[in-house]
């Protein structure tokens, strides 16, 4: 504290109205005859020790540490409480999400950015002859405020636990102890009441803010439901015998599933020609579909994992005389972990032995069939000991 009433009381060393308002309260202060105590003091958030002391701390116990990205915008970001416009609600409509952002501004914005105004509570632990070193400052404890209202005091109140204890280095090992205690006023329980009030009236104006930039048209899911949403694409088929093809597919909802009536559980994709791709003849759909669909478990008690809805494909060739061919059957089970899948599809088909069948499928078109394109994979309405077990069709 010495070292900054004799920094203070030279007006040349003034540099800014903070240190100018110091240096007019030194001088009244030797008016009055000097401090009583000259063993604690504070430094304040503005203040140059606040500014060393957070550039100075360490993140490691390495004596050769190099300040990381991370360390430095911490330093320079947390401590500060920064000057901010106030920003009009329709801009902040405007720009939500920014589509496009900088390298700078991805940096900045994936750190923590909470302003604090800090007061360090300093012990000058010197001999008397030697008062006001700043060797022998120590910091006793450190309070800090956020931009939220939330005071951060540390060390903690004392309260039943011992004294903090500060060993000096020297040939004396001097140990100082201290207690921290809340000397604060006690809530009135009708200034708390009122307290209560106003936090909640914030809270509420806060949450139909909120509710202004979300919007109206957010579908909350029923409670105990889960919703399945799928955005899906049928990208190409490849590797089948003729050409102009197109997909048939439709889903199949398992018990306890069901959609909206306004869902569509079938498609039918356009008819595509193929184009040769490396030793393939490939076509390319990029067919978009959208699936919607929910799942409500009857029995709470029941611990049996859900079936999963399954997709089935059915893929076929159109010819210049408008007759078809099946190429292919296949199935999908859909996903069940969120994200993006890239999913390829094997198919089948029945096949006929023999020559007349494919001089039939050849000029005549059809091929054999199945009746049920369920029976591509185990039916769902299989069950154990069915003669279906032992064959499919």
């Amino acid at each position: 504290m010495l070292f900054e009433v004799d920094l203070y009381q030279n007006e040349s060393a003034c540099q800014t109205p903070l240190d100018r308002q110091y240096h007019e309260e030194i001088l009244k202060l030797e008016k009055a005859g000097g401090r009583k105590n000259c063993r604690i003091f504070t430094y304040t958030d503005h203040d140059r020790f606040t500014n060393l002391e957070e550039h100075c701390q360490k993140v490691t116990d390495s004596d050769h540490e190099v300040p990381s990205y991370l360390a430095e915008r911490m330093a320079n970001v947390r401590r500060r409480r920064q000057d901010r416009r106030p920003i009009e609600a329709s801009s902040l409509k405007s720009k939500i999400i920014t589509w496009e952002p900088s390298e700078e501004f991805i940096k900045n914005n994936h750190v923590i950015n909470t302003p604090v105004q800090t007061m360090y509570i300093m012990g000058d632990l010197g001999p008397y002859g030697k008062l006001g070193h700043r060797d022998y400052e120590r910091v006793l404890c450190t309070i800090k405020v956020d931009s939220n209202g939330v005071i951060m005091v540390k060390p903690d109140f004392t309260g039943t636990k011992g004294p903090y204890r500060i060993e000096l280095d020297g040939e004396k090992r001097e140990v100082w102890k201290y207690t921290i205690e809340n000397a604060s006023v006690q809530v009135q329980p009708e200034e708390e009441e009122r307290e209560q009030r106003v936090f909640r009236n914030l809270y509420g104006r806060h949450k139909e803010y909120l509710s202004g930039l979300v919007g109206s048209e957010f579908e909350m899911t029923l409670p105990g439901t889960l919703r399945l949403f799928v955005n899906g694409e049928i990208v190409s088929a490849q590797g089948y015998e003729y050409d102009n093809l197109y997909v048939h597919f439709f889903v199949e909802l398992p018990d306890q599933w069901s959609s909206p009536a306004s869902q569509q559980l079938s498609g039918v994709t356009q008819t595509c020609a193929t184009k040769a791709v490396g030793w393939d003849n490939v076509a390319h759909f990029c067919y978009p579909f959208t699936l919607d669909m929910f799942f409500t478990q009857a029995d709470e008690l029941e611990d049996s994992l859900p079936q999963w809805p399954v997709l089935y494909f059915e893929v076929l060739s159109l010819d210049f005389w408008q007759r078809y061919r099946v190429e292919g059957y296949g199935s999908l089970v859909l996903p069940a972990s969120p994200g993006l899948h890239v999913l390829t599809v094997p198919t089948w088909r029945p096949v006929e032995l023999g020559t007349v069948a494919e001089l039939r499928r050849f000029f005549i078109g059809g091929s054999p069939e199945l009746e049920d394109i369920t029976y591509v994979r185990t039916p769902s309405t299989f069950k154990v000991g069915s003669a279906a077990g032992h064959c499919s069709f």
